[in-house]
This record gives structure tokens, sequence and C-alpha cells, in this order.
């Protein structure tokens, strides 16, 4: 008997791969046999096409959704009809029961072919604002799932379902010891993870390496710096070690880590909350995107759940300051995590990706 198809999308970023991730394991359980559309280049490449071999990937082309004048604005579309003729051809081919759309530039085309192709299609929202890509799907999805409930207010009435966060559940199953021992830390001094992204941030690059010598007199650091941001002239620095980005050894750092320093992409931070991992959170600045890690924060921030710094402040005063200043709020911070709601686990969100089937 042949297997049920489940589709999945979504690329560009970490954050519109993770949730793929921890479904994918669910989906497998239930017998479904699972495909992916993604691009040639983008970093959901990498974490499904290469990390997920029970998974079949498909790459198409994708164009980028710009707010800003750019040359590429003329070809892109160009783009982004040739990946709907190729994803059109996709889903007729391995017929889906439904697809599962999470989001970013490479979904467009997706969305679009699966409602040509009259197969439902359900997205999901990680921040408080739809991004563009998931406004330009709305009118074309069945249905959408929200982390936040004040999400709700941006999306059509009826087909919206505040779903909550969506945690991987091998997060949980870190070992300090082993955390420890990848960053080769002795774990005598609190142990600060710093993340700026999957794609690295160097306004925190910067300000971390300019105050490094006092930051590491209070802390040990877990540097993820983005890739092609290493800097090999602090290999074998004592108390500092740096990755461009991990994938199978996170939960392993993140457990040997006391504090978190981090952007705020909604997965990261739900993420960081699950685990109760006190965080300072830098938005990247209105100026570099549509505000929607701002919103993030700027919420974390008055439910007392992280404390804030604008990156437009970074380097107004050495970072170290700004880190020893944030560990003294980790028992309030910490205090209100525990008073939160528990995540959704994968299994419960399959089923309600399922609930829409035809």
């Amino acid at each position: 008997m042949k297997r049920p198809v489940i589709l999945l999308t979504g690329g560009g970023t970490a954050g519109h791969v993770s949730v793929n991730e921890a479904l994918i394991p669910v989906f497998s359980e239930k017998g479904y046999e699972i495909h992916y559309i993604g691009s040639h280049d983008g970093i959901e490449k990498e974490l499904i096409g290469d990390g997920h071999p029970e998974v079949v990937y498909h790459a198409i082309q994708s164009g980028k959704l710009r707010r800003y004048f750019s040359m590429k604005n003329f070809t892109d579309p160009f783009r982004v009809g040739a990946g709907l003729i190729q994803a059109l051809a996709i889903i007729r081919k391995i017929k889906p029961e439904i697809i599962f759309s999470k989001g970013g530039f490479v979904s467009v085309p997706v969305v679009l072919a699966a409602k040509m192709t009259k197969v439902p299609v359900v997205i999901h929202e990680s921040d408080v604002t739809p991004g563009l890509a998931n406004k330009m799907a709305l009118p074309f999805s069945n249905h959408i799932f929200t982390v936040f409930e004040q999400t709700l207010n941006y999306v059509p009435g009826g087909k919206a379902t505040c779903s909550g966060a969506i945690i991987r559940p091998e997060l949980f199953n870190g070992v300090r010891k082993e955390g420890l021992r990848i960053a080769g830390l002795s774990g005598e001094k609190p142990v600060l993870i710093i993340m700026g992204g999957s794609q690295g941030s160097a306004v925190l690059n910067e300000a971390v390496r300019k105050d490094l010598s006092r930051i590491l007199s209070k802390f040990d650091i877990i540097h993820l710096c983005g890739k092609g941001n290493l800097d090999e002239t602090l290999e074998h620095t004592s108390g500092y070690t740096q990755f461009e980005y991990v994938t199978d050894g996170l939960p392993d750092l993140l457990a040997a880590s006391d504090f978190a320093v981090s952007r705020a992409g909604s997965n990261a931070i739900f993420e960081l909350l699950a685990l109760y991992k006190p965080m300072l959170l830098i938005p990247l600045s209105a100026a570099k995107s549509r505000g929607d890690q701002i919103l993030n924060a700027s919420y974390f921030e008055s439910l007392g759940l992280a404390q804030v710094l604008k990156e437009e402040d970074v380097g107004l005063r050495p970072l170290s300051e700004e880190f020893i200043s944030f560990i003294e709020e980790k028992d309030n911070l910490m205090g209100n995590m525990k008073k939160v709601a528990t995540p959704k686990i994968p299994e419960e969100m399959v089923e309600m990706i399922l609930s829409h089937r035809k």
C-alpha cells in the first residue's frame, strides 16, 4: 500500500526550518512519506536536504521579496515564476495530502501551486506580525497557526489558530558535561552562550570581541557567530570558543550555558524560555528588518521573561557591563519563566495540521 505523502516547505533562515525539523520525526512515525521543497542554496538545503536522509528534498528557484529598491527586483519575479512551475510539477507528481509551510521566500511559489492544484495548505507564523511571505500566502491558504495570541489580530478570522510555540524535543536532552567538552570549557565560571542567528550579527560579534578580555574575567563564552564570521586570531583563547553554526551539538551547548545573549527570532527565544535560560535579547534593528524581532523582544520584556538591549545601543558602554547588569536579574527572570505555560509538543502540532486534510 502506498504511504500517504506530506509536503513541507520553508527556508531562508534557521527559524523557517526548525519547526519543520521538529515535525519530521512525528510524520515519519505516522508512516508518512515526507517531501520538502526548499531553495538550491538556502540553509534549509543543509539542515533538511543534508541532515534528514529520510526526507526527499526538492530544490526550486526562489526570488527574494524586497521592500527596498534593487535591480534584482526586476529579475526575481521570473525566478518566482520558474519556482511556481517547478512546484506545480512536484506537487502533481507526489500528490501530498496536505502542505505545511513555515514561511520564507521559497514558500510563496509552493503555496500558490498548492492553491492551483487544490491541495490543502496550512502555514505557520512565528512572529507577532506576519512576515511578507506569509502575508502573500494567506489568501491561498486553508489555515494559519500562530505562536503569539496577538498575531490573530493581523490574520483573517475563522482561519487562524494560536498554537503556541513548538519546541524540538531533542533540546531537552542536552548534557552539560558534554557541552563543556565540545566547547573546551572548564565550567568553573558562569557560561554565557552568545547567538547572533544563523547568519550571524556583525554588530554583536564586533562588540563581543572588542571587550573580550573583560567579559572573560567574569564568564566563559560559547559564541555562535554565523557562517564566515570566525576570527582565527582568537582561536585557542582560554575560556572562549567560537562556532559558525551548530546543529547536532546545540542541545549540549545550551545545557552547558547558564545565560544566553541572543537575537530575538521567535523560535530561538521560545526555545531559551522552555529551557529556562535567562536571556538578554538584542533584536535586529528596524533599519535592517521589518521590526519583527523588536516586537518579539518587547513582548518578552513586558512579561519579565528577558532583558532587552537595542542594537543601536550596543557599544554605548562596554558589553561586559551590560552582561554583569543582566545577570543580576537572573532570579527575577527565572521566576517569571516558570509561570509561563509549557509549549506544544510536535505530536500535538502534527495532529492540528492533519485536521485540515481534504
